[in-house]
């Protein structure tokens, strides 16, 4: 048996139309083209349906299926976990007895990342790519270029190495420092470089997300928008007291070394840092409960920075020669049982009294 396999890695067929998948049959799978093409004349997997139909249609010497599989929108290992189930249950549906064998037919490479899902589910005969044939005038080229700007998934591909070449001779203007005008040039295609950067990484449509997952924190009452800015001003000031302490060594016994350098500025910011990291997870702690989707494990995440400042704390406090051996011996071995002690108690606390996130 011939299984006609039409492939729409990204669900276009679902999201856009409502319909459940897999389809399978001609008659449902036109049904579906008519469904998409109606809904969004320009998507490409419109050709692929009627693709698979024209192929149905041109092959009636043999007993012949056509079906059509879709994935997820947005990440590729769940999209080709999709697929593999929805072949699943088209070969469960068509034949469980007969040898079945596949022609799988796409819109390009993306898609075409799948097969080797389906290969392992059933034998592919060939894959066929839908090209759709496109006027060569100016205008058709026009608005080419324009839909593949438009799309999020290629102009990451286009814009991104363009707004990277753009950036490379004004970092080499300020590398040189060599007079006002070559600097004004470098800072105009810095400004251009950054703003095509920009527009190929989707910026702009972040910081939009950002404002409005932030509004909606603020509206909801969540505590961790107040925990997570209390966390960014310990940071500081952790950063401001390593500083510090970086100095004060460096008067004392002048020189330092790499490490020396490195263990001073931890020992004189990882009290703060950690003090940033309990109180942000308190607070998403907090949250959690609130939801009513606390879970017991949750409250590991204030022990776990508790063990992990020890070490650090330890660790940088011997390279300084203010700790023995014993000591440091003594932290590491603390943040360690301090560790596994949060885990097995909660864990036990979660066996023993379950709560409705678990449940």
């Amino acid at each position: 048996m011939l299984l006609v396999l039409c492939v729409d890695l990204d669900d276009d067929l679902g999201r856009k139309t409502g319909l459940e998948t897999p389809v399978i049959g001609r008659d449902a799978v036109e049904d579906a083209a008519v469904a998409l093409a109606t809904a969004d004349p320009e998507d490409s997997d419109v050709n692929v349906l009627f693709e698979g139909i024209h192929l149905h249609d041109d092959l009636p010497d043999e007993e012949i299926e056509v079906a059509a599989v879709t994935g997820l929108d947005g990440s590729d290992v769940a999209a080709n976990r999709k697929v593999g189930e929805e072949v699943d249950t088209v070969l469960a549906r068509i034949s469980a007895s007969k040898d079945v064998r596949a022609i799988v037919v796409t819109d390009g490479a993306q898609d075409e990342s799948v097969l080797p899902v389906i290969r392992s589910r059933v034998t592919i005969d060939s894959v066929r790519r839908v090209v759709v044939r496109q006027a060569q005038d100016l205008e058709s080229m026009y608005y080419t270029i324009k839909q593949v700007l438009d799309d999020p998934e290629t102009r990451g591909t286009i814009l991104v190495p363009l707004g990277i070449l753009l950036l490379i001779y004004p970092l080499a203007i300020i590398a040189d420092q060599l007079g006002l005008p070559g600097a004004v040039f470098g800072f105009t295609s810095g400004l251009l470089g950054l703003y095509v950067l920009g527009r190929g990484l989707g910026v702009e449509r972040l910081l939009d997300a950002a404002v409005d997952h932030a509004r909606s924190i603020l509206y909801a009452g969540r505590v961790t928008l107040i925990t997570y800015v209390v966390a960014a001003a310990l940071l500081v000031i952790g950063g401001v007291e390593g500083v510090q302490t970086l100095d004060q060594l460096q008067a004392s016994r002048g020189s330092l070394t790499a490490l020396e350098v490195l263990a001073a500025l931890l020992y004189g910011a990882i009290r703060w840092f950690a003090a940033a990291g309990i109180t942000s997870s308190l607070g998403r702690v907090t949250d959690e409960y609130l939801d009513e989707a606390f879970e017991w494990r949750y409250l590991n995440a204030p022990f776990y920075v508790l063990a992990i400042a020890a070490v650090l704390h330890g660790v940088s406090f011997y390279f300084l020669g203010y700790g023995s051996l014993s000591y440091l011996a003594a932290a590491l071995t603390g943040g360690t049982i301090l560790g596994l002690f949060s885990t097995l108690a909660f864990a036990v606390a979660e066996s023993r009294f379950p709560n409705k996130a678990s449940a």
